[in-house]
């Protein structure tokens, strides 16, 4: 054999070994996407978290949640920190047994975090409901629970989770407890709790191909420095008087941020409110309450301190805020505010957040806000 084809022949054997490593790398650094599905009865109380709903409360409530779980293994850094948790949807149907409250059908994106090596977890999740029989001046006055049909959700759910017990079919059981509010929206808006026990089975769709979970390895510190954010909040609600109309909020937040590791970002700053409902509250109350000594020239704006924190997983953060007013004209609830909700950061400088901004367990509006990084 010449030495020429020789060396040809070797050059293509070692270009198609090369191509064909290459190829296995590829195929091996593709992300599997495993999913399991799980369904659950459950069985509850509602809770008397306000005396105004005590009517209400008349049977025990029925449901089921139907949950699709995408499964993570650590091929991304952030599922490593957090223990490979699951994310997903859920459905959830609940009847209420009570006349005037109905049945309530909900849809909620949720994450599951899990402990006890894997044999338990905790989930979060949140969404929107219909509700199946809302207030009705006319039709439905005794269900001031609920104001609206859409209702915003929260449920949580702490469950002992025994997976693959046969051919990638399990069992799950533990306690749920289901939210409904509207979030002043509209009025009435006293919201429900139902504290329930559930009973499940799961099944894992990927039980004899699921990847080997990737070890986190030893954790680098991460910080970054410094950053200030301008944000704008808006939405709409209505003071707690039925029939009063609903009316736009603006907030304006300036805040510096602080993140100190991958997980966790400390906030700090101030923000300006506008809720155009106090003005017809404060006209409402001088005029038709004298006995709450509301002069009617009050002030509607407020302005607010707070501190907070925010959870981050990739590129979705948890929010949770505690504020007070240092400019408080008209007593409202009470000085200390507090919000809660989800933010998602499209790139380093630009993000979106829905919140919801309370006094204690009392709503005052769903925020939906647009914010800037720099």
């Amino acid at each position: 054999m010449k030495i020429k084809p020789l060396m040809r022949f070797l050059f293509l054997a070692l270009l198609t070994f090369t191509f064909s490593l290459n190829a296995q790398e590829i195929e091996f650094a593709k992300e599997q996407k495993p999913v399991s599905l799980d369904a659950s009865f459950f069985y509850g109380s509602i809770l008397e978290h306000n005396p105004d709903i005590n009517h209400l409360i008349t049977g025990h409530p029925t449901g089921f949640i139907l949950s699709y779980n995408r499964k993570t293994y650590g091929f991304n850094e952030w599922e490593r920190r957090y223990n490979y948790p699951d994310w997903g949807f859920s459905m959830a149907y609940q009847d209420m047994h009570n006349e005037y409250l109905g049945e309530n059908i909900s849809f909620y994106g949720h994450f599951n975090f899990y402990f006890l090596n894997r044999n338990a977890y905790f989930r979060i999740g949140q969404g929107v409901a219909i509700a199946g029989s809302p207030y009705d001046p006319e039709t439905n006055y005794i269900n001031n629970a609920y104001g609206t049909k859409l209702l915003s959700s929260t449920y949580i759910a702490l469950q002992y989770n025994k997976q693959n017990l046969y051919k990638g079919f399990g069992l799950n059981t533990g306690f749920t407890i289901i939210h409904y509010s509207n979030a002043n929206l509209r009025a009435p808006n006293n919201s429900t709790n139902t504290f329930a026990f559930n009973v499940g089975v799961n099944y894992n769709l990927d039980y004899e191909n699921f990847p080997d979970y990737i070890p986190e390895g030893e954790r680098t510190k991460f910080t970054e420095p410094i950053h200030y954010n301008l944000v704008l909040r808006g939405g709409a609600n209505e003071s707690d008087i039925v029939g009063q109309g609903q009316f736009p909020f603006f907030v304006v937040s300036a805040f510096a941020d602080k993140r100190i590791n991958h997980k966790s970002t400390l906030v700090a700053g101030t923000d300006v409110f506008f809720a155009y409902f106090f003005k017809e509250l404060i006209k409402l109350q001088a005029a038709s309450f004298p006995e709450l000594g509301v002069r009617g020239d009050e002030d509607w704006k407020r302005v607010g301190l707070f501190i907070g924190h925010e959870l981050r997983f990739n590129k979705i953060a948890f929010v949770s805020h505690l504020g007070y007013y240092i400019y408080y004209p008209y007593e409202f609830e009470n000085r200390l505010y507090n919000r809660l909700g989800l933010k998602r950061y499209f790139t380093e400088d630009i993000f979106a957040a829905v919140t919801v901004k309370a006094h204690g367990a009392k709503a005052e509006g769903v925020e939906f806000s647009l914010g800037y990084r720099f």
